[in-house]
């Protein structure tokens, strides 16, 4: 009797294990309560692989394009840049200077064999001659008419000479000095010297070559080109955005990824007929000399300091019928559709100018993702209505 109790006993307990096992288990694969689905409004379980796919930036005011980029060409600053050619004709006789070469204002290009430097020092020593004996009949013609031995006609014609020849004198001289030459000099050489500081970029003369006044290259070109410039060609539609003193953003294909600061300096007074356009000049800095002459540039022209604006990626946007969406993160889990008005649209950015506040999370990736989510449950939603 005792061991047939027991075994009730046992039997007892085994059922009620058994009944707490499914009961255990019934719990666990409970459905998690889902909060209610909201018209535009996506959300992602905790565990949801779609989260990978999803990521999120905050938003914030910043400076923004006012026009798509424009391209330019870097050249010369002509404020600090020299074309020189030889006011005389001439044979080389030494090497020239090399490109590349640094030079100060005064430093020495090239030298000259010029018959035109002989005849000038040859005009300066016969005017001086000329002058001595000039000189010389003036004080005698002094005397005599001291001495009433000539008349004042003859006086007055003896100082007209003087006069003459000292003139004479005076332009042999400004002749000289114009070629930096020194006076009493009669070699016939020439040196051309620079008349600013920089750097020899173009060099078109050679040793032996001669030379003459008239050809239409310089024989150096002299630049600073730590100083250079930006030139642009702006659309008539769009010169209302540029102004003097304008802050520019440059980039060159040989440095990606780098901006060059640059200032507008001159807007054209005159409208290209048939390309409707108007060209800019700005000054860009080159300090450490990368920049170069001829390259191509894209120019990135920035609202003022002060005007801000909400820049998107173009990856944040899709489209549905003729209006712009994004998507926003709530939280964590729970993202909402929201209609935006955008502006201006670049290549892969664009400026929002309605629907966004700054310090909002936006979806930067997966926004396709949330709206094929949004679409399957609504999809679910209206199959259990």
């Amino acid at each position: 009797m005792h061991h047939q109790r027991k075994k009730h006993f046992l039997c007892g307990l085994l059922v009620m294990a058994m009944i707490t096992a499914c009961s255990d288990s019934s719990e666990k694969t409970k459905p998690e309560p889902q909060p209610p689905i909201m018209p535009g409004e996506v959300y992602l379980s905790p565990d949801s692989p779609k989260k990978a796919y999803v990521k999120t930036a905050s938003l914030s005011l910043t400076q923004h394009p006012l026009l798509e980029p424009l391209v330019g060409k870097i050249s010369y600053n002509e404020s600090v840049t020299s074309r020189i050619s030889s006011p005389v004709a001439g044979r080389v006789i030494a090497i020239p200077l090399a490109l590349g070469a640094q030079v100060q204002t005064g430093s020495i290009l090239l030298e000259l064999d010029s018959p035109d430097v002989a005849a000038a020092e040859a005009d300066y020593a016969k005017a001086r001659a000329d002058l001595t004996l000039a000189d010389k009949s003036l004080n005698r013609q002094r005397e005599l008419y001291a001495g009433k031995v000539t008349s004042q006609k003859d006086l007055e014609r003896a100082q007209d000479d003087f006069n003459l020849t000292r003139s004479d004198v005076q332009r042999a001289q400004d002749r000289l000095k114009n070629l930096h030459i020194s006076p009493g000099k009669s070699d016939g050489r020439f040196a051309l010297r620079s008349p600013v500081p920089g750097v020899v970029v173009e060099r078109n003369v050679n040793p032996g070559m001669e030379v003459r006044p008239d050809y239409n290259t310089p024989l150096f070109v002299v630049s600073n080109i730590k100083k250079l410039t930006l030139l642009m060609e702006v659309f008539e539609v769009n010169i209302g955005k540029i102004r003097l003193g304008q802050k520019l953003s440059v980039s060159v294909p040989a440095y990606p990824g780098e901006l060059f600061p640059a200032t507008v300096q001159y807007i054209g007074q005159v409208l290209d007929e048939k390309s409707r356009t108007i060209q800019v000049r700005c000054d860009l800095p080159n300090a450490d000399s990368r920049l170069l002459p001829g390259m191509y540039a894209t120019i990135i022209v920035n609202s003022n300091p002060g005007d801000l604006a909400i820049m998107i990626p173009l990856t944040a946007v899709f489209t549905e019928g003729d209006a712009d969406f994004v998507f926003i993160a709530l939280d964590g889990n729970h993202y909402q559709q929201r209609p935006v008005e955008i502006g201006l649209r670049l290549k892969d950015k664009a400026v929002v100018t309605g629907g966004l506040k700054p310090g909002e999370q936006l979806v930067t990736e997966g926004a396709l993702t949330l709206r094929a989510e949004e679409q399957v449950e609504a999809d679910s939603d209206g199959k259990k209505k």
